[in-house]
């Protein structure tokens, strides 16, 4: 076969053999916009793709928050959103709307994958779920109480104690992918399934503690509406069409129930079938999570993110970083998550009833455990539920202060600890 091949350097073309295939659009050449796709798609499928956009976005709240742009920025989280049909009508500013809405998405997620693993992951067998359980307990129990120990003469205060006991998963996985091989498989699904438990702890102290002024009108509404859900997955529906207009309507009940609208997203989640009758190779629960996971990694988290971590540096001074609020954040997400993770952890190792992850040291697990006090996302969100109304608003500022700190520090000292004490797998 004759060849054919000329190129001019000044357009950057390169003219193929005659008979080559040519992919759709390329016209002959790799040019910048291809070498910039392959960068991008390359990029997004790095475990670390998330946390960067994540850091970036919080980065850019910060930034603007202290700019000339701060009142635009406060203006637009401010900025009135109605939607309205018939008598029905949701009126929210935007900060709410995506608080109440797209971070119900992303508890939606958090169900389908604590449904997987329960199912037939890393916590469908008794074994495994032990340790990450237990420290899961430690890791939310200790924080929970420093904060209270700093903050235990003020009532409004006291409104955050939880606002320490979570973990982002997200971040932490990210800060692992960072350090590649050097890190054990085994302590990569202990930190999974130690924030799977979190995630699941986090819920419940939503559901019990950050719920007020009960409809009872629409609170049945919704309690009716998850019922049918169950009703409908016992009886096999895998239709996806049918679960998402069941949670719309079950999104509005639990919206206007006073109880936190993000619980719809766990419910729906829940409820979607991991099989198809008659369909074993068919998932429509993998099909969501699948579907949901780069719009809840690039999307939703970064935009919560962006709207919650603008925090206004300016007065900043010594006393401010030192009052009780941010110093109880700090202290539990800091000290508290690996005191509480490595302390409960630490006892049932040493009795016997359970086993450091395989390949492990102790001390690259006290490095995972210190990286569990990367609290953020869900430290943001909670803190937003504790302090978003009435008097204890003015604390909100000096909360998400002590957010920022506590899991700065934590995912520093973290990296620091796992990247000098450990080595690559194969190493001699």
């Amino acid at each position: 076969m004759s060849r054919d091949t000329r190129s001019v350097s000044s357009d950057r073309v390169c003219v193929p053999p005659t008979g080559a295939v040519v992919p759709k659009g390329s016209d002959g050449y790799v040019g910048e916009r291809d070498m910039i796709s392959k960068w991008l798609e390359d990029f997004l499928k790095q475990d670390s793709a998330g946390g960067m956009v994540l850091v970036a976005a919080a980065a850019l709240a910060m930034i603007t928050a202290n700019s000339p742009l701060e009142p635009y920025y406060a203006q637009l989280l401010k900025m009135p959103l109605a939607v309205q049909v018939g008598a029905l009508i949701i009126d929210k500013p935007l900060l709410l709307w995506i608080n109440d809405g797209l971070m119900a998405v992303f508890f939606m997620l958090v169900a389908l994958e604590v449904k997987r693993e329960i199912l037939e992951g890393e916590l469908s067998n008794a074994s495994q779920i032990v340790l990450p359980a237990v420290g899961a307990v430690g890791g939310m129990l200790v924080p929970a109480l420093i904060y209270v120990w700093f903050n235990h003469g003020d009532s409004a205060a006291m409104s955050g104690w939880a606002v320490p006991t979570a973990t982002d998963i997200a971040f932490a996985l990210g800060v692992l992918a960072l350090l590649g091989r050097r890190v054990p498989l085994s302590l990569r699904v202990f930190l999974l399934a130690l924030a799977i438990f979190d995630d699941m702890g986090a819920i419940v102290i939503i559901a019990l503690f950050y719920s007020s002024d009960l409809s009872m009108s629409s609170l049945i509404a919704a309690v009716t509406f998850t019922v049918v859900l169950v009703g409908v997955n016992l009886f096999g529906v895998a239709r996806l069409a049918v679960y998402v207009l069941l949670g719309i309507a079950l999104w509005i009940s639990v919206l206007k129930s006073g109880v936190h609208a993000t619980l719809a997203g766990v419910a729906i989640g829940f409820a979607i079938p991991l099989r198809t009758r008659g369909r074993p190779d068919s998932s429509p629960l993998r099909e969501v999570e699948h579907a949901l996971h780069p719009w809840v990694a690039f999307a939703i988290v970064p935009i919560f993110a962006f709207a919650n971590a603008g925090v206004s540096l300016q007065g900043l001074s010594l006393d401010v970083i030192t009052a009780p609020v941010p110093m109880g954040i700090v202290g539990g997400l800091f000290i508290g998550k690996q005191l509480g993770i490595m302390l409960f952890c630490g006892v049932i190792i040493l009795l016997g009833w359970a086993r450091l992850p395989e390949g492990s040291t102790w001390l690259g697990f006290y490095g995972v455990a210190t990286l569990c006090g990367i609290g953020f996302t869900m430290s943001l969100f909670i803190a937003s539920l504790a302090f978003e109304h009435g008097p204890t608003q003015s604390l909100i500022a000096a909360d998400r202060l002590g957010i920022l700190l506590g899991s700065a520090l934590s995912a520093v000292f973290g990296y620091i600890l796992l990247r000098f004490t450990s080595r690559p797998a194969g190493a001699g």
